[in-house]
């Protein structure tokens, strides 16, 4: 049993309490911990009446100043921190991590805050630091990185000899009933979905205009979805410990009106993140729009639909081409009425506590900076089944990847 920290209490953070809370003969103690403490609150409140012997109390920490979360860390002595809170704060909460001995998770790699640009190499020139220190840092532990990626471990494990081409695919089937609202916090969505696209094939990166390169998928119990080729961080670290792919994509649903909501957005300016003068104070439009778009968390209640999110997978084993689909579809409603959020905040929650668990547990072990796939997949998916996501799979038919 251990003590950990929970940093970030919107949707993810939800999620991850609860579900910690469920797996009390793993965590003996909760601490949730973010800016704003309300909601920290009325989070804890939630779970302690459904999980009445629960062990868990409240922070209220700025994940921007290191010396707040070094304080914090040394008040609870917590085994691990388990960041989902923003991206750009993923170097000072492992910079305090160091400076405390706790190991650290996360679901989402760092992005500086003036560039849209995210990348592993930040966390990953950690490694000797986190290694020297007896640590353990496991990064991109939600679903999209984490389970893909894992996935994609366990298909290379159990399948094949050689993975040659991998396409993540990610649905969201849903319906909240908003003109535009984003799943997550509107200024890191907007800024991951108005990037380049990028993918690997034959040894090279290549890029792409944003949205250039679209295609109709069919996504089991949704159907067929136009799906854009985007950029997505997982596939930095899946072509570095699968030097077999030839060939990694990342494909995800977009509406026409989504998109459209989106080109004008940028037209008049808004998805700027270069500080602006406004009436003498400088600010910056992204974070303006942030403040007028929905709560991403308030769209739970009214969420319709299903994700669904999976790896296609082509290869050899012992000499000969064989193909895997491998996904979870997760229902919005049935998310909310267990949690209190949506599917995406759930698909993403549930894999951080398991990931927690299999550091605790032993499973997952080491020192130094991690990603989901150099470890055993199969502890992992077979508790992620048991909590929530059940996976399912498609061996050897047509994968509609070309």
């Amino acid at each position: 049993m251990a003590k950990i920290i929970i940093i970030g209490a919107g949707g993810v953070g939800r999620v991850v309490t609860q579900k910690c809370a469920q797996l009390s003969s793993v965590f003996s103690e909760i601490i949730l911990a973010s800016r704003t403490l309300k909601k920290c609150d009325d989070i804890a409140i939630n779970v302690k009446a459904k999980y009445e012997k629960v062990k868990i109390s409240t922070a209220q920490v700025d994940a921007d100043d290191e010396n707040q979360l070094v304080n914090l860390f040394e008040k609870n002595h917590p085994f691990l921190v388990i960041n989902v809170a923003l991206p750009y704060q993923d170097l000072t909460i492992m910079e305090a991590c160091l400076k405390t001995d706790v190991h650290y998770l996360d679901t989402a790699n760092y992005e500086p805050l003036e560039e849209a640009k995210y990348g592993y190499h930040w966390q990953w020139d950690y490694e000797e630091r986190f290694k020297k220190a007896g640590l353990m840092a496991v990064l991109g532990c939600g679903f999209d990185p984490g389970v893909t990626s894992i996935f994609t471990a366990y298909a290379a494990k159990h399948y094949f000899d050689e993975l040659h081409y991998l396409d993540i695919v990610d649905c969201n089937g849903g319906d909240h009933g908003n003109a535009f609202a984003t799943n997550f916090n509107p200024e890191i969505n907007i800024r991951e979905v108005t990037q380049k696209g990028k993918f690997y094939e034959k040894g090279s990166w290549k890029e792409t205009e944003p949205h250039e390169i679209s295609r109709m998928i069919n996504y089991p119990n949704i159907g067929p979805k136009k799906s854009y080729l985007i950029n997505h961080e997982e596939l930095e670290s899946l072509v570095k410990n699968f030097p077999t792919l030839r060939r990694a994509r990342f494909w995800m649903t977009f509406t026409d009106e989504y998109l459209t909501y989106l080109r004008v957005i940028q037209n008049i300016g808004m998805a700027g993140i270069e500080p602006i003068d406004f009436q003498g104070n400088k600010i910056i439009p992204l974070q303006f729009l942030n403040v007028l778009l929905p709560d991403s968390g308030s769209l739970a209640e009214n969420y319709e639909g299903e994700t669904s999110i999976g790896c296609r997978i082509s290869g050899l084993k012992n000499g000969c081409h064989r193909t895997y689909y491998v996904y979870n579809n997760c229902d919005h409603r049935a998310a909310y009425l267990e949690t209190g959020a949506h599917g995406v905040s759930y698909t993403t929650g549930i894999p951080a506590a398991l990931g927690a668990k299999m550091m605790i547990t032993g499973k997952w072990k080491g020192t130094g900076v991690f990603n989901v796939e150099t470890f055993d997949p199969d502890p992992f998916l077979e508790d992620l089944g048991k909590n929530g996501l059940i996976w399912h799979e498609i061996m050897d038919q047509n994968l509609e990847m070309d």
